[in-house]
């Protein structure tokens, strides 16, 4: 069943793709562009109909080009003041400071808002473009997803907004974001799929050999320790545990080791690292063991020790529930040696 985002027969559905001012990654606005044109015209020839389904725009803040990375230019179809009305807004990533582009983009922001309040817009935001949807308020209380570098500063920034790490595509209440990097490809599957239907997105994805249904990044996250904090006492900590994940470590030893209370320790350890010390401990480990299956062809149970587990249970657990998937699979799809003998 194809869930139309509004039915009006006065006027063709409209979808406004902003064109961020700045520093911006481009191919978050010419390839959904491409995608959305795509699926007009796959629209026409499954429908049988001379009308696309969708105009689609390149939405800036002025008529004037936008040049990133002081090589590439787009140029806006139209700009915020002309588009009365949208059905759907697509915020492109931003990227480097984040807060500066922010501010580079301040004025999208009541135009945003006004075209979810007062006209019903669905919006979806793509990578680390969804700060700029947070900076609108219409995400507090709702969730999302953005690329797994940026959760800890998300979370900092945004704490009224529940923020779902591991997946690549979320949707609550007609606002839609995704996960990082290139995955917002199968983000804009997705959305197709909503706008025009499976049959159209299918065609997309099949043409433009992107991976249809994939809705996960836990395989890709890359876990290093969030440090971006001032608690210095909390950063001692964690060097500890990462120089120390193997043996058996007792948080209230770490604790009187940093010459913290056990209480204060543990709501110091979750306000500075969005984990608490037995998640970090965990994800210590759980990341040297990923290593070890990309690099290794070590037995699964002697790289379980390695790391510190004894239970396997416990282990395999643990590891799908910070890499989604199983430790076998993982070193299937990571493991060099692996992937080239299939």
């Amino acid at each position: 069943m194809v869930l139309y985002l509004y039915h009006q027969i006065d006027r063709m559905k409209h979808i406004s793709i902003i064109v961020p001012r700045g520093s911006s990654i481009i191919d978050t606005i010419i390839a959904p562009y491409n995608l959305l044109r795509m699926a007009n015209s796959y629209y026409r020839q499954i429908h049988h109909t001379n009308s696309d389904l969708y105009q689609i725009d390149l939405v800036g803040l002025s008529g004037d080009p936008v040049q990133y990375q002081g090589l590439f230019s787009v140029t806006p179809t139209t700009t915020i003041d002309k588009v009365q009305k949208t059905d759907l807004i697509v915020v492109a990533a931003i990227s480097g400071d984040l807060e500066k582009e922010i501010k580079n983009n301040a004025a999208y922001l009541p135009w945003i808002t006004k075209q979810r309040i007062e006209n019903g817009a669905d919006i979806a935001s793509l990578c680390k473009g969804t700060f700029l949807l947070a900076e609108t308020g219409l995400l507090n209380g709702k969730s999302c997803s953005t690329h797994w570098t940026a959760h800890n500063q998300f979370k900092r920034r945004y704490p009224q907004v529940h923020l779902v790490p591991e997946k690549i595509i979320s949707e609550d209440n007609g606002i839609y974001s995704s996960g990082g990097a290139y995955s917002f490809l199968n983000f804009m599957l997705f959305l197709i799929e909503k706008l025009y239907g499976r049959e159209v997105a299918i065609r997309c994805s099949k043409v433009s050999e992107i991976e249809f249904d994939r809705i996960d990044q836990s395989p890709f996250i890359i876990f290093s320790g969030q440090k971006e904090h001032n608690d210095e006492a909390i950063k001692e900590a964690q060097l500890y545990i990462e120089k120390h994940f193997e043996n058996h470590l007792n948080i209230n030893d770490i604790a009187r080791m940093v010459n913290v209370s056990a209480r204060s320790f543990l709501r110091r350890f979750k306000k500075a690292t969005a984990n608490t010390p037995l998640e970090y401990i965990q994800r210590v480990k759980i990341e040297a063991a990923k290593k070890k299956l990309e690099a290794s062809t070590l037995n699964i149970n002697q790289i379980m020790y390695d790391v510190g587990y004894r239970d396997e249970k416990a282990f395999r657990n643990t590891f799908r529930k910070y890499s989604g998937l199983s430790p076998l699979d993982y070193r299937k799809k990571y493991n060099r040696e692996m992937a080239l003998a299939t």
